[in-house]
């Protein structure tokens, strides 16, 4: 594809898609407050955790544009997927905490169009090339959408996130076949759970799932304690840690168990 958007084919019926794994700030990062702020709020390490991925044979999906650049989870229109509710923008000005992204004006009407057409249109472009690649070639495919987030950010949620939030947009994106095997898997870890939660899936859940066209689509979002440290609060040189497999290996193996639990709803 190209040095910032990286797909990898398998032939199973299952996409990995990454959204927010991305560090690059491209050629706006002069006007960021600094490059650490306008990359703390990534998803760490999630392309990473999920790397046993390739060996089942599913196909991944990421984009390695920072989400402070241009999120390509949020509706491109710019409308609030949260209504009401703390959230951040398609072409994001402020912080998971609500700090200034930019030193200056924030990006305009045109600069957001730009940013769309030049890394928005050809994920999504890539993504459902994917999605129709295999849905050519199996009657039922899932979309996985990855994410992480901190335990807390008061300005987004109260208390302590759950360790897996499953998102389905009320059961709208996918069979409840498929949230239910999901579900039950995170129930028996006995880390915490929830679905539906603070975080029912973004624009890529709620725009490619379509289970009635064989399409099933499922976000789930982490807290990422689960497979770091998190500090008190972030600051350069505490955040983020570096990737420690070893650290990570026992939420991994759970989620080894969520991912071929979704291979083989399709098989069902």
């Amino acid at each position: 594809m190209t040095d910032w958007l990286q797909v990898h084919r398998g032939d199973a019926p299952l996409i990995l898609a990454f959204p927010h794994t991305g560090l690059d700030l491209a050629d706006v990062e002069a006007g960021f407050v600094s490059p650490w702020r306008a990359r703390r709020d990534a998803d760490w390490w999630i392309d990473r955790l999920y790397a046993f991925a390739a060996e089942l044979g599913a196909t991944t999906v990421r984009t390695t544009i920072s989400r402070s650049v241009i999120d390509v989870n949020r509706d491109p229109s710019g409308a609030s997927l949260y209504p009401g509710m703390a959230t951040t923008d398609l072409a994001p000005t402020t912080t998971f905490d609500g700090e200034p992204l930019y030193t200056g004006a924030p990006p305009d009407a045109a600069e957001i169009a730009r940013r769309r057409a030049r890394w928005f249109d050809p994920y999504h472009a890539a993504l459902s090339a994917e999605i129709a690649r295999l849905r050519a070639a199996h009657d039922t495919i899932v979309l996985y959408d990855a994410h992480s987030i901190r335990s807390h950010i008061p300005r987004l949620f109260d208390g302590e996130l759950p360790q897996f939030n499953v998102g389905t947009n009320g059961g709208a994106t996918c069979a409840p076949a498929l949230g239910d095997a999901v579900e039950a898997i995170c129930a028996a870890s006995g880390l915490g759970h929830v679905r539906d939660g603070r975080f029912r899936g973004g624009w890529t859940t709620r725009h490619y799932g379509r289970p009635e066209t064989g399409v099933h689509a499922i976000q789930m979002e982490l807290a990422i304690r689960g497979y770091m440290d998190e500090p008190d609060v972030p600051a350069p040189g505490t955040w983020p840690p570096a990737y420690d497999p070893v650290r990570a290996a026992p939420l991994a193996a759970i989620l080894l168990d969520i991912v071929k639990a979704c291979l083989a709803f399709t098989h069902a």
